[in-house]
């Protein structure tokens, strides 16, 4: 859908860079430069300490992963050349791929893979799973690397593919032995750009430049899969939290890309000429987590009638506004995939259970606490629902005071366990990209390892069991039977309130490419004229 130049632009191409601090630098004059404004402000860099898709994405310019999923949501091998599968399914043998190197010259080798993948399996659940069923993982050679399974993990290829929070990115072995609880302090990769470290201004502009070094599969890329050729020599990964201001640098074509836009941007840049819409082919998840460690959230009762007080309607207008690019359904694992289900859902009533919610607060004992709800105000994917959230716990009773901050520093909030009065949290919120949530075993929100794990910190020992049942499990029969089962469950303790589902837009100028359908917004493969 192409679109005309009506909007005057209250900046240019300099003055976004000024107003926020970040100088200019010099361009060859035979350079080709993406300006990219992305949908969040990049402050974290290491993509395996957060699941911010801002420092995901950031991970998929300069990292590379050993398997990638392609426009069919199929695993392929990127940096592997091919690999081998015992006949018990019990030993799996990688060999790397010819012409792999770090960006700072040193090659790839196997060690550097096995602490990479390590690391990530530290801190992911579908890693977890899978180092608590190996025996070994070691490297044999410079290029092989074997996985030694002491019980049944199916899942191998679809966690070392795994394409979003979080990413098996490989790391130089020097930086991938940091703790997983610790950032690292070097951001080298192998993959198709080179992170430019001087000129990194957080929350303000990252920079990328193109790996000369790099070579790509030679296979067409797909999803994020095949052959990443870089086209253009330098990107420059922009901040620009207000969405009027970076629609109308757009239109002005002092920005390339917006990375994300919203339904009242989409109207207002359709007919724009020189201006391309892109509905693109992922779709996200707002979500609700509730904090079990401190009151009055630890009581069960009280969860229960937060999720009876919620309308994804209700949230999904304020949020998206448009209907026609949302989706009202209550399944946990995403709508319309294969464990796509109704139980125990009740949110998707277009008029919220207020009774029922205010006699679940009277049976949980709710007496006055403060609820502090966490607000992010520069992130448009979640600006909403906090003031919702707040109109929906008012609704039923509840004391409740918003606390407004910018996405870095909710993150960062986000994971203090500290009752509200000394700087903790009762409600947060995560969006997620639908990949993220289609199983049992990586969709962190059903997390069940209390203070161990994710932010809410939600624990129970029969959950855990399931999914451990489905973690076994090959029949797809079975597999959709256990995950039914855990959905129910998982909305019996409230573990998480999916808000509702809709679908991810992008605008570039009318010289750039489209973007790759892929699950996440990625850079290679665009040129620019």
């Amino acid at each position: 859908m192409k679109i005309t130049a009506g909007l005057t632009g209250i900046v240019t191409a300099i003055g976004i860079l000024t107003a926020i601090g970040a100088p200019v630098p010099a361009q060859a004059a035979d350079s080709t430069t993406l300006k990219v404004v992305g949908h969040a402000a990049l402050k974290m860099l290491d993509p395996i300490t957060t699941t911010a898709y801002i420092t995901r994405n950031h991970g998929y310019f300069i990292y590379d992963t050993l398997f990638a999923v392609d426009a069919n949501f199929e695993p392929q091998p990127q940096m592997v050349r091919d690999w081998t599968v015992s006949d018990d399914g019990m030993t799996w043998t990688f060999t790397l791929r010819d012409g792999l190197t770090f960006h700072d010259g040193t090659p790839v080798t196997a060690e550097d893979c096995v602490a990479s993948v390590r690391r990530w399996a530290e801190r992911d659940l579908t890693g977890i799973r899978m180092m608590k069923a190996a025996e070994s993982f070691e490297a044999v050679d410079d290029k092989t690397f074997r996985l030694v399974l002491a019980q049944p993990f199916g899942a191998v290829i679809d966690g070392l593919a795994k394409p979003s929070s979080l990413v098996p990115f490989i790391m130089p072995k020097r930086i991938a032995d940091t703790p997983s609880t610790e950032q690292i302090k070097e951001y080298i990769g192998s993959g198709p750009f080179r992170f430019v470290a001087e000129e990194f201004q957080p929350g303000v502009k990252a920079v990328y430049v193109r790996n000369e070094t790099y070579v790509p599969r030679s296979e067409p890329a797909s999803g994020l899969a095949g052959g990443k050729v870089a086209k253009v020599d330098r990107v420059e990964y922009l901040s620009v939290p207000d969405q009027q201001t970076a629609a109308n640098a757009l239109t002005k074509g002092e920005v390339d890309i917006l990375e994300n836009i919203y339904a009242d941007t989409v109207g207002q840049l359709t007919g724009v000429e020189g201006v391309v819409i892109q509905k693109l082919r992922s779709s996200n998840v707002p979500t609700m987590r509730l904090n079990w460690l401190q009151p009055p959230f630890d009581n069960v009762k009280v969860r229960q009638a937060v999720l009876h007080a919620v309308s994804q309607t209700d949230f999904m207008d304020a949020q998206i506004g448009d209907p026609g690019l949302y989706t009202i359904c209550g399944a946990m694992f995403g709508c319309d995939t294969p464990l796509a289900t109704e139980d125990g859902a009740v949110q998707t009533k277009v008029t919220p259970d207020l009774d029922a919610a205010k006699a679940l607060l009277k049976e949980g004992g709710y007496d006055g606490e403060t609820v502090v709800v966490l607000h992010p105000t520069d992130l448009a994917s979640l600006s909403a629902v906090a003031p919702m959230t707040v109109q929906a716990l008012r609704q039923i009773g509840m004391t409740v005071e918003m606390q407004s901050m910018d996405w870095a520093t909710f993150l960062q909030r986000r994971n203090k366990k500290d009752p509200v009065d000394q700087g903790g949290w009762s409600v947060a919120y995560g969006s997620w990209n639908m990949l993220d949530l289609t199983s049992p075993i990586s969709n962190l929100n059903l997390d069940t390892r209390g203070p161990d794990g994710y932010v809410g910190w939600s624990s129970d020992e029969t959950l855990s069991a399931l999914k451990d049942q489905f973690a076994a499990a090959s029949d797809p029969a079975e597999k959709k039977a256990l995950a039914a089962q855990i959905q129910k469950r998982a909305y019996e303790l409230v573990f998480y309130i999916p808000l509702g589902t809709y679908a991810n837009v992008s605008a570039h100028r009318a010289g750039v490419d489209d973007l790759i359908d892929a699950p996440v917004q990625v850079y290679w493969g665009l040129g620019k004229n």
